[in-house]
């Protein structure tokens, strides 16, 4: 199964470290998975999101940057996937 969350961040970011504990906490909570990128694996990766990490995607859309929204990111996975 296909995580429907995918945190993109990068080594020694504080912002991404904040967001990942949000991002598991709330999977965790709703039984779904999560899938965590370094931008600085490939160039492409860091042109998109460089200036954005942490950015997050739910079911492949961007849902935040920089902070995660935890009652948000909760109300997108409460809806069904798409």
């Amino acid at each position: 199964m296909t995580a429907r969350v995918t945190l993109y961040t990068r080594v020694g970011c504080h912002l991404c470290e904040q967001a990942r504990e949000v991002v598991a906490q709330v999977c965790a909570d709703l039984g779904e998975s999560f899938d965590e990128v370094d931008v600085d694996s490939s160039a492409e990766l860091q042109e998109a999101y460089t200036e954005q990490v942490p950015v997050t995607l739910v079911d492949g859309r961007r849902h935040d940057f920089w902070r995660v929204d935890e009652a948000r990111l909760r109300a997108a996975l409460a809806r069904p996937a798409t």
